[in-house]
């Protein structure tokens, strides 16, 4: 029977990515619309037959890596994007257990646990639309943005573009964002839907990030084996960080940031504070060492305020507080950036975002576009930035290696210098949400093949003794 249903999907899904070039060449937005809703209605099929256990099915993700991503790749990409978040509760689903190996406890972060390190970075869900679907497609954590305090557009389209041949996108996006209401608004219903029913309590000796009136509430997921409730306990247990940054016209950039930490510290799991994308003018800027000291200061500032709001008793110090920072610096400035992070109490950084560098490998007729390149060609780059990171820190923060991850290798390579998480995005544009549950098997059989217990053994593996943090 479930077969029959992924032949019936696959059909109309197959159909409309053979009609996908004749509509996106002649059929304008309303030819791409049908393109984007015949492919809806191939995943459709098996979705409302079969539901949750269908999503989760090995023929249900062959099905939507082979038809339907293959579909979607014959339309502009930010049609794809947008195809991809409004169809988001028909992605496949991961109804497999993560294999403990891959569960990652922050003692920095009060206890937060992870059932894996494998999380989907800002800039996929820019507007908080696709949370929970995104966690049953196996995410560890999801991070929405990043946000503005108020609406803006984004820069001129076209705006987004795939290099095929070099496994990379080039984005030139701005910051396009809903804003701050709008977007907490979507962030406090999916709280309050997924604390409503019958949500577990945390197992005794498990301390919440946060208080009943605000802070992290994502709890450690049961052992269930039914798909459904285990789907159910991965929206439960996924982390949900929240990226801000600056509207293009603000002069003051701390106060946008200070808008952007005090609106979502009581929603988020934790907090970024984005000052690496090279597309906002003058973001990066904010990474140089008096302009960062004085912008985290504000933020750590901005967030004990919005705690103090959120529990007046004062046990509750806010959600865990990030910095991203880009590939595109020099030692000394990375030094700079580690030593400022550290002073002024963040709880970790992201390494790193999208680069502004060409490397004479790149084949795609596109290479020459502004705009940030992600995937495979900053792989190696943001890794080594990474390691860097990682040894400066001296494992006092954890650190979130992102850039180029599309297999378990990958991952594995980011926590082996110095990573206690690892976030996915430019691969889903190739491969799609299949990508996450075969990226966690991978990564999983890696640390067993290497005798590592768990994640945390293995990360900082690859870090020089001389550079390795002192260990108790």
């Amino acid at each position: 029977m479930l077969r029959g249903a992924v032949r019936a999907s696959a059909k109309a899904a197959e159909g409309a990515a053979a009609a996908a070039p004749a509509a996106a060449a002649g059929g304008g937005p309303g030819g791409l619309l049908r393109v984007g809703l015949g492919l809806a209605a191939g995943a459709g099929i098996c979705y409302v037959t079969f539901g949750d256990e269908g999503r989760g099915s090995s023929a249900y993700h062959a099905l939507f890596t082979g038809v339907v991503m293959r579909g979607l790749r014959l339309v502009d990409p930010e049609t794809a994007h947008g195809i991809g978040i409004r169809a988001a509760q028909l992605a496949p689903a991961d109804t497999d257990q993560d294999d403990p190996r891959l569960a990652v406890t922050i003692p920095e972060w009060g206890g937060a646990t992870f059932s894996n390190p494998i999380g989907l970075a800002a800039g996929f869900d820019k507007q908080g639309e696709a949370m929970g679907p995104m966690l049953k497609a196996g995410f560890g954590f999801v991070e929405v943005g990043t946000v503005t305090p108020r609406p803006q557009p984004g820069n001129p389209k076209p705006r987004m573009f795939r290099l095929v041949e070099d496994r990379a996108v080039i984005n030139r996006y701005g910051f396009n964002s809903d804003g701050a209401d709008s977007v907490s608004e979507r962030v406090a219903a999916f709280r309050a839907a997924r604390t409503a029913g019958d949500a577990p309590s945390p197992p005794k000796g498990v301390a919440p990030l946060g208080p009943a009136a605000g802070g992290p509430i994502a709890l450690p997921a049961s052992a269930s084996g039914d798909a459904t409730v285990l789907l159910r306990d991965r929206v439960l247990s996924g982390m949900v960080g929240m990226n801000v940054g600056k509207n293009k016209t603000t002069e003051d950039a701390a106060e946008d940031y200070t808008i952007g930490v005090e609106t979502f510290a009581p929603l988020a799991d934790y907090l970024v504070v984005n000052v690496s994308s090279p597309n906002t003018p003058g973001l990066r800027d904010l990474q140089r060492r008096d302009q960062l000291k004085a912008l985290l200061d504000a933020a750590v500032a901005a967030r004990a305020r919005a705690a103090a709001r959120a529990d007046p008793s004062g046990a509750w110090g806010g959600p865990p507080l990030l910095v991203k920072i880009a590939p595109d610096v020099t030692d000394s400035e990375l030094d700079d950036m580690v030593a400022v992070s550290l002073s002024a109490g963040v709880d970790g950084i992201v390494v790193s975002n999208t680069t502004i560098d060409r490397p004479d490998t790149l084949r795609s007729e596109h290479r020459a576009e502004g705009g940030g390149l992600s995937g495979e060609p900053v792989r190696a780059k943001s890794t080594d930035v990474l390691r860097k990171a990682y040894a400066l820190t001296r494992g006092r923060i954890p650190l979130v290696g992102v850039g180029g991850v599309s297999s378990g290798q990958h991952a594995y390579d980011k926590i082996r210098a110095g990573a206690t998480l690892v976030q996915v995005y430019t691969a889903l544009a190739y491969e799609g949400p299949p990508l996450v549950r075969r990226v966690k098997r991978e990564l999983a059989a890696l640390l067993e093949r290497d005798g590592f217990a768990s994640v945390q053994e293995a990360v900082g593996a690859d870090v020089k003794p001389a550079e390795a943090p002192a260990r108790a």
